[in-house]
């Protein structure tokens, strides 16, 4: 073989591959325009769980906002949000929004139809309410015991303890504790365990094929959590320093 035909072949292997996948995306929904309180109000909830939103990508939707917003607008919303550690990639709205992101570099996504749901930290809010009817809940000392499946859109939040599931936990739910997170089925949505804070929380599951799970703010997504070798096993999930461990159980 010459060195020629050694080129020939070197230039017709591919150096990238186009692969489809599911990312878990955050959006920055806003309702009004007001920079002060958006820095003031984003602050607190960073505050609450300062390493869940290091690096985090967010799209920053515009669709309900009923203000007016300009270019110089928008740039200090995105110089804020990056003094926080979230990292925006691209606009929601309509195409007359198509302009304003061309602006900034970004790409303007259309509104979908996608069910979306909150992600705020529970110290900042009350209990909250689903949309969809919440599973009962059987009394438990110090925490909350599920016995109904957990669907998508549901949210149960175990306050000062504990969060036993008996039952499945669908994509797009989320299960939040001040402690440890036991779900005795499949659990396909997120589950934040130690969310004041507690380092020492742990989450069981008996079959992970989470979209996110964290301890404490320390977080991994499904694209790193399918990697591991617990992926639809059953697992351990502690913190060790800043990272998360796997343990099969």
């Amino acid at each position: 073989m010459t060195a020629d035909t050694t080129l020939d072949l070197l230039d017709n292997d591919p150096v990238f591959n186009l692969k489809g996948g599911m990312l878990t995306m955050t959006v920055v929904e806003l309702a009004r325009l007001s920079q002060d309180h958006f820095a003031r109000q984003l602050a607190e909830k960073v505050e609450q769980a300062p390493n869940f939103f290091v690096d985090t990508p967010v799209v920053i939707a515009l669709d309900k906002l009923t203000d007016r917003i300009d270019a110089a607008a928008l740039k200090g919303l995105l110089e804020i949000c990056r003094q926080h550690g979230l990292q925006p990639v691209a606009l929601r709205g309509g195409e007359s929004f198509r302009p304003l992101a061309q602006s900034a570099g970004m790409v303007l996504v259309p509104v979908g139809r996608q069910r979306e749901k909150s992600i705020e930290t529970p110290a900042l809010r009350p209990e909250p309410a689903p949309v969809a009817q919440a599973p009962r809940a059987a009394p438990s000392g110090g925490g909350k015991l599920i016995t109904e499946p957990v669907r998508s859109g549901q949210q149960v939040y175990a306050r000062g303890g504990d969060l036993i599931v008996m039952a499945p936990v669908s994509a797009g739910a989320e299960l939040l504790a001040d402690g440890h997170i036991h779900v005795y089925g499949p659990l396909r949505g997120r589950a934040l365990a130690g969310v004041q804070g507690n380092t020492e929380a742990r989450i069981f599951c008996q079959n992970l094929e989470a979209e996110l799970v964290s301890i404490a703010g320390h977080y991994k997504v499904a694209e790193d959590l399918r990697k591991e070798k617990q992926w639809k096993q059953a697992v351990h999930i502690s913190l060790d320093g800043d990272s998360l461990k796997m343990t099969a159980l």
